[in-house]
């Protein structure tokens, strides 16, 4: 049953279609359980990330070469991708 609709803003789409067909294969996969539970706790690998002074975002790790940031605007049940990106410009991006 799908819950929310995933959205994928246009950045996001350009790096997930420079990537393999294998690497699209397992980053859309991992998106579809977004469409379920967007929401840290559940699957460890979502996490919300509190920035001071700014809206909040999720992260969700991808396989042990991606992250995907989105929001959840959960009166329209929508979760918009901001963007995805390999961990190590993730780890840059919120300071790990």
């Amino acid at each position: 049953m799908v819950d929310f609709h995933v959205l994928i803003d246009e950045d996001a789409q350009k790096f997930l279609d420079n990537l393999s067909e294998k690497s699209q294969r397992i980053v859309k996969e991992k998106l579809r359980i977004l469409e379920e539970d967007p929401f840290s706790g559940k699957h460890g690998d979502k996490e919300l990330i509190q920035r001071k002074g700014r809206k909040d975002i999720y992260r969700l790790h991808i396989s042990r070469y991606y992250t995907a940031f989105y929001r959840i605007y959960n009166d329209e049940k929508i979760v918009k991708i901001l963007g995805i990106t390999t961990i190590e410009q993730a780890h840059k991006l919120y300071g790990r």
